[in-house]
């Protein structure tokens, strides 16, 4: 067997295909092959992970593994689709059993809770990086959109924001921060928590959802220009850790909470007369929702502050080609 092989079938190769799992061939062959279930559509998403752009060079696997399947279970949560499959093209620099069994398991840890199975995928020798490909489902109709906002809706985010940026903040020696606040931080980096079952209960329930990957501003952005609307955000409904109310930086402060990025929560717009509703939703979940603001006509994001001034906009939130590598 090829040290290629062997690396698959001793760290990523799991039981055989299931037709419960609508896999009728999984990793093995050519291709995988599986069955949709009857009266679904598919949600496929994408993302890569680079190190030094994505995750710190010396990240401990096990996370890494956790956290590169859940960016992705994110974006299904955003179009409220269940997850079923996923592949993996993972480039290394060396085969290190020893990392690849860590990583592994952080993977198919996550894999196990959200119900996701792996079918395919592919390795190669080079920089540390790595693509995964996730495939849900959600009832022809019903999947989640970013452009169904409307003007008038209220803006929701789930959780908190600007807690992973500050973690990003810590490790890179920007701030310094206490424990357990520092590890609280770090760990919300390291270890995003996908908001599937969530994006799945709002289905009928709201108008428009993403998922707040490079920051609110950014990403609401992204919102508005597809609805083609513009928001605007009362900062002070903005949920964010205890940690960054008590810098003494106001402005670094609103940097990580309005355009720090890697939060991977919710960020959705709803009528007014649908508030109580989630509401409810929240107590369910025991998942904190908060409502931020409103869609409005016109464009852009406007962010307020507690007596209706306009708080000037963070830089962009994060992009690939103009943030700085994480060394």
């Amino acid at each position: 067997m090829s040290p290629e092989f062997e690396l698959i079938a001793r760290h990523f190769t799991r039981r055989a295909g299931d037709l419960r799992d609508g896999i009728a061939l999984g990793i093995g062959d050519d291709c995988a092959l599986l069955r949709s279930t009857e009266g679904c559509e598919l949600a496929i998403s994408t993302d890569t992970l680079v190190s030094g752009v994505h995750f710190f060079p010396d990240v401990d696997p096990a996370r890494l593994g956790r956290k590169a399947l859940a960016v992705n279970l994110s974006d299904l949560a955003a179009m409220g689709s269940a997850p079923r499959w996923f592949t993996l093209a993972l480039t290394l620099p060396a085969i290190d059993h020893a990392w690849l069994a860590a990583f592994s398991k952080g993977l198919f840890e996550l894999a196990d809770l959200a119900n996701i199975r792996i079918v395919g995928g592919d390795t190669t020798r080079g920089p540390l990086a790595m693509t995964l490909t996730v495939i849900g489902e959600a009832p022809i109709g019903e999947a989640l959109r970013r452009d169904a906002a409307r003007a008038g809706d209220e803006i929701w985010v789930t959780g908190s924001l600007g807690d992973a940026a500050l973690g990003l903040a810590i490790l890179q020696g920007r701030v310094a921060v206490a424990e357990p606040e520092r590890q609280a931080a770090i760990d919300r980096l390291e270890l995003p928590t996908p908001r599937v079952e969530l994006g799945i209960a709002l289905r009928g329930l709201v108008n428009a959802v993403i998922d707040v990957s490079d920051g609110l501003c950014a990403d609401l952005g992204h919102l508005c220009r597809r609805s083609r609307l513009g928001a605007n955000i009362r900062f002070a409904d903005v949920p964010h850790p205890a940690a960054l109310k008590t810098m003494t930086d106001a402005s670094m402060s609103q940097q990580l909470i309005l355009a720090g990025g890697d939060d991977y929560e919710l960020c959705f717009t709803a009528r007014p007369d649908a508030h109580a509703n989630i509401r409810n939703l929240s107590k369910a979940l025991a998942l904190p929702l908060s409502c931020i603001g409103v869609m409005r006509e016109g464009e852009g994001v406007t962010v307020l502050d507690a007596m209706g001034g306009v708080i000037a906009l963070p830089a962009t939130g994060f992009d690939h080609f103009a943030t700085k590598p994480r060394d």
